[in-house]
């Protein structure tokens, strides 16, 4: 359910743990644990997942990869943290 809801994130733009755990009552730290253990990686978006301070957090593939498919997108990324601008903080 979680990873379908990732397809739906506009390209350019992230989702909050914070925001998943709202939307799917469950913490924040379930979300992450849930993402963690994504399969398909290239089907299901879950890099587009961030702290809600901006800082990218981990990814399954690894914090580099993680960047570089934000920067993919045109999501700009400084110091391992991205602007107000492309998060989406409320669902």
């Amino acid at each position: 359910m979680i990873y379908e809801f990732l397809l739906t994130v506009p390209k350019g733009k992230v989702v909050t743990y914070k925001a998943l755990s709202k939307k799917f009552s469950l913490h924040p730290r379930t979300i992450a644990m849930i993402l963690s253990k994504n399969k398909h990686p290239d089907k299901y978006p879950c890099y587009k997942v961030v702290y809600s301070s901006g800082h990218v957090g981990g990814y399954i593939l690894g914090v580099e990869e993680k960047i570089k498919r934000l920067k993919r997108e045109g999501i700009k990324v400084v110091d391992g943290k991205i602007k107000d601008n492309y998060i989406i903080k409320e669902l």
